[in-house]
């Protein structure tokens, strides 16, 4: 099974969720082969323990698994189509796993394409931030057959605490598109709430516990309440990331004939976060549109 017993994994994009990823899969006994265009990251990396690659194809040569986390569907799509990419070159083990949140139709199509080629695919995207993938603790959401998710699922449990077989290709991305949505509007939630607790003259750290404590209670609020509360706009999961997701939830929305007036309007709001030059703050720097509305800015 590759280079260990524990299977060797080609590990293509090192970015704020993919280094850690990748260094979960090494703790875990896995060796890995990675690659990014950002020599840096590739180095980070291999100092933990990992193999430089120079390319996708260098990265997957030899691995039992292919798995990419890249930032939008055209990378993903560089990775595979490219000229150094999977599709003309395999990994040995002929399974590819996307962890990036990307649109359900490429998915489809990529999965075929692979297919064709006697590849299996898994798209899998992923909830639970940098945290969760600091800790092992992501919630990975996979679309696919059966077989090739049961060849996955060990490597997934080193990266995830909830992993879920949801469906065929692009169900993965389906349901992560769903969680993007609640997410884009609970944070929305909490900004409204503390924007009216504040000119309430209340105290924002007593609002954020009792709020814990009873119904409106939340992941959102929990992890990223205190940030909003002290203004803290550092990135984790940035604007311009959860502003690509929403714009995939559109798409599927328009697709499907789904209206969804609340994500319009909450992914209005990141447009304008973005235009003020919040694009690489963390996505709770949402409350910065509050603060401009509310003439706090």
């Amino acid at each position: 099974m590759g280079r260990n017993d524990k299977g060797h994994v080609g590990f293509i994009g090192l970015g704020t969720m993919g280094r850690e990823m990748a260094r979960n899969l090494l703790a875990a006994g896995h060796s890995v082969t990675a690659f990014d265009i950002v020599g840096s990251a590739v180095e980070e990396l291999v100092s933990a323990g990992a193999i430089a690659a120079t390319s996708p194809a260098q990265a997957a040569a030899n691995a039992d698994i292919a798995i990419t986390m890249l930032p939008d569907t055209p990378q993903v799509e560089e990775v595979v189509y490219g000229a150094q990419g999977l599709l003309a070159s395999p990994p040995a083990g002929r399974l590819v796993v996307d962890m990036s949140t990307i649109s359900p139709v490429a998915v489809r199509r990529i999965h075929a394409d692979l297919k064709a080629a006697g590849t299996d695919f898994i798209d899998a995207p992923v909830s639970g931030g940098p945290i969760g993938a600091k800790n092992a603790a992501l919630s990975i959401m996979a679309g696919g057959e059966a077989e090739a998710f049961a060849r996955a699922e060990p490597y997934f449990r080193a990266m995830g605490t909830t992993i879920t077989h949801v469906g065929a290709p692009g169900a993965g991305q389906a349901v992560k598109l769903c969680n993007q949505l609640i997410c884009g509007i609970n944070i929305q939630a909490i900004c409204e709430a503390i924007a009216l607790g504040r000119a309430s003259g209340v105290d924002l750290e007593q609002l954020r516990n009792v709020l814990l404590g009873g119904s409106a209670a939340s992941w959102m609020l929990e992890k990223l309440g205190p940030a909003m509360i002290s203004g803290d706009v550092g990135a984790g999961f940035r604007i311009d990331l959860m502003l690509k997701d929403l714009r995939l939830v559109q798409e599927q929305a328009q697709a499907l004939s789904v209206p969804l007036p609340g994500t319009a309007l909450v992914t209005s709001q990141y447009i304008e976060a973005r235009a003020h030059g919040e694009g690489a703050n963390g996505n709770q720097a949402l409350f910065r549109v509050y603060d401009r509305m509310t003439n706090r800015d």
